[in-house]
């Protein structure tokens, strides 16, 4: 067996020997591994954005009372082991709140996992301003705690949180609420609730999520603001929302709460399973591409090193009459497969950065319904390993077979011709 030194030697110089080729052979790595960098960077930082979107308007865990539908009557009471049947059951008035909410927070907050907890009440509202009617919601919260939690004083476009608090009849507003109304911070707004009650508050702020669900009909004002809206008393509260500091136990935890509470707990992962499921699939789908384009490139590898061969098939007769064994000459054209996989994949490395770069560079806007000025791309470290790897298997891969019948040629018959 040969030193590896001569071998690479041998393998360079059948390369540069056929430059075109060997350009060709690369480009085809090169174009696959940048496709894949580029894709997956804009797949992922689309997820990204997506999730961080829903944190910023979803809890770790959301804590309310589940109206149930199904309720037991009189006569399930008094005769349980008989069969009771009841038409034209009257709908039941139940309340909504959570009984000793505010002990059910202190009693999350001692909990080390918890980073935050926000008490509020949520009503349905509907929004004049002069012949405007609009249907939407108030949330009425701690604004400190909220913003604890969402990080509300970054996503504000008007007014501050203290506006909020230094005032008993004070709204934040979403963006795209506030321009339906087209009304601006100090004008003021009459809400009426489906009950018939009514009340003026003004608009002391406005704010935007980023997302037009959120930001089209949902206002901010102070717990007893609501409160006082739903004419109920100080003690009223609807939903608990919860802020872990790892998001990873909220499925586990909203279990644990449930049971220690009695109340529906949520866990993040079972409010955004929609767009968990629809970012796997796009994961799924880029990956697939990906590897579709890359394992083309090792076709084309595989084609030319088997053209190669065709046309070498008198040095290689030459080599194995020298000396050279079927294994040194399989190694002289694996290595020239393995120099086409490693300067193509780091070629395509570059090129990739380069694609997703531009990409992360072109305007995008969203108007009101996300706040995003351009396209986001991640750039994790993590795609352009897998890239490098998976580029130079390819070409290790479609450059084995051919490479092993070289090895098999017969010096003999090509030398008698």
């Amino acid at each position: 067996m040969k030193d590896f030194p001569l071998i690479f030697q041998i393998a360079r110089t059948h390369l540069l020997s056929r430059v075109k080729q060997t350009i060709v052979a690369m480009l085809g790595v090169t174009f696959g591994i940048s496709l894949f960098i580029g894709m997956v960077g804009l797949m992922t930082g689309l997820n990204d954005f997506t999730e961080e979107l829903a944190m910023t308007s979803t809890p770790h865990i959301h804590i309310y009372n589940d109206v149930a539908v199904d309720r037991k009557t009189i006569l399930d009471s008094s005769n349980p082991d008989g069969f009771n049947v009841v038409h034209h059951q009257k709908p039941k008035d139940e309340k909504q709140n959570l009984k000793d909410a505010f002990q059910i927070v202190r009693v999350i907050q001692q909990d080390k996992r918890v980073l935050g907890v926000a008490p509020s009440v949520a009503t349905q509202v509907f929004y004049n301003y002069g012949p405007v009617q609009l249907n939407g919601s108030v949330l009425g919260v701690d604004i400190l705690a909220e913003d604890q939690m969402f990080d509300l004083r970054d996503k504000l476009r008007s007014g501050t949180l203290e506006d909020l608090l230094n005032t008993n009849d004070g709204l934040i507003m979403g963006v795209g609420l506030a321009r339906k109304l087209n009304v601006q911070t100090g004008d003021r707004v009459t809400i009426t609730t489906p009950q018939g009650y009514t009340m003026k508050l003004r608009v002391v702020g406005t704010f935007q999520m980023g997302m037009g669900a959120i930001d089209d009909v949902r206002s901010y004002a102070n717990i007893t603001t609501v409160q006082k809206i739903m004419q109920k008393d100080n003690q009223y509260v609807t939903d608990i929302n919860v802020k872990l500091k790892d998001q990873s136990e909220s499925e586990a935890l909203a279990v644990i709460y449930q049971r220690l509470f009695g109340y529906r707990s949520v866990g993040w992962e079972e409010a955004n399973a929609t767009l968990i499921i629809g970012n796997i699939f796009r994961n799924i789908l880029t990956y697939t591409v990906s590897i579709t384009l890359l394992t083309v490139a090792g076709f084309g590898i595989y084609n030319i090193l088997n053209m190669a061969i065709y046309n070498k098939m008198k040095d290689i007769a030459i080599l194995k009459a020298m000396g050279f064994s079927a294994q040194d000459v399989t190694q002289i054209f694996l290595t020239q497969s393995i120099i086409i996989g490693l300067l193509g994949s780091l070629a395509g490395l570059v090129l990739g950065y380069l694609l997703a770069y531009g990409i992360s560079k072109v305007p995008f806007d969203a108007g009101d319904v996300v706040n995003l000025t351009s396209l986001p791309v991640n750039f994790s470290i993590t795609y352009y390993i897998i890239g490098i790897v998976f580029g130079m298997l390819t070409t290790a891969m479609a450059g084995y077979l051919p490479a092993r019948k070289a090895g098999k040629v017969d010096p003999i018959e090509i030398l008698r011709g």
